[in-house]
């Protein structure tokens, strides 16, 4: 893998365009620029990896577009040492960004072909410290709870039982919440175990948070 000139100079003007979307968050501004998010996809597609636009994976996923990972991102306000659970690991770019802000991520992917080749790859380029999990996103990870974050990449109806019981008192969860043409990007702060306060940041598309796991789960 090869990150010339060009590949950083479209770095550039993509941390340019989040600007003008409305992403402030210097530190995420940074692991954009950072990172090389064409290493995460095909070769033959690399220059699709600066248009801010998603693009399809294996096993039927989707990386999702720089503006809604950058959003995402600056809505947990991530703060060095969180313990933060991301739900659908996919390509791994996301775990790798909130891994750039110092926090220590555990990630887990339902697709078992998935989870093998982003879990390998991902230690390769310089992030063995992201905990790869082969398992089923709705049960999350109880032996690893509390976690101060969660982030959840798929779109849902509801939001997660036991997600909810596995985030810690003050914990930030991110998650689009809706139907399958009209998620909304959903911020839940759990303020005590019996109260949870919500906002609401936009509407999105994303595949369909799916229960269960395509292969034998490792959690």
């Amino acid at each position: 893998m090869t990150d010339s000139y060009r590949h950083k100079g479209l770095r550039k003007a993509l941390v340019a365009e989040l600007r003008t979307k409305g992403i402030t968050d210097e530190g995420v501004l940074q692991a954009f620029m950072d990172i090389p998010r064409h290493y995460f996809m095909d070769p033959a597609f690399a220059d699709w990896a600066y248009k801010n636009s998603p693009f399809k994976i294996e096993a039927n996923q989707t990386i999702s577009q720089p503006y809604t990972v950058a959003l995402m991102t600056s809505l947990l306000n991530v703060q060095v040492g969180d313990k933060i659970l991301e739900i659908g690991t996919g390509s791994g770019y996301q775990a790798c960004v909130l891994s750039y802000l110092h926090a220590k991520i555990y990630t887990i992917e339902r697709q078992q072909k998935l989870y093998e080749k982003t879990s390998k790859f991902i230690s390769e380029i310089g992030f063995a410290d992201v905990r790869c999990f082969l398992g089923d996103g709705y049960q999350g990870l109880p032996r690893f709870a509390p976690f101060d974050k969660i982030i959840v990449t798929a779109g849902g109806s509801t939001l997660p039982v036991r997600l909810i019981s596995q985030l810690a008192i003050g914990g930030t969860l991110i998650m689009p919440k809706g139907t399958e043409d009209n998620y909304i990007m959903t911020r839940i702060i759990k303020k005590s175990e019996t109260e949870l306060v919500s906002e609401d940041h936009g509407i999105f598309k994303f595949v369909p948070f799916i229960p269960g796991v395509n292969g034998r789960a490792t959690v």
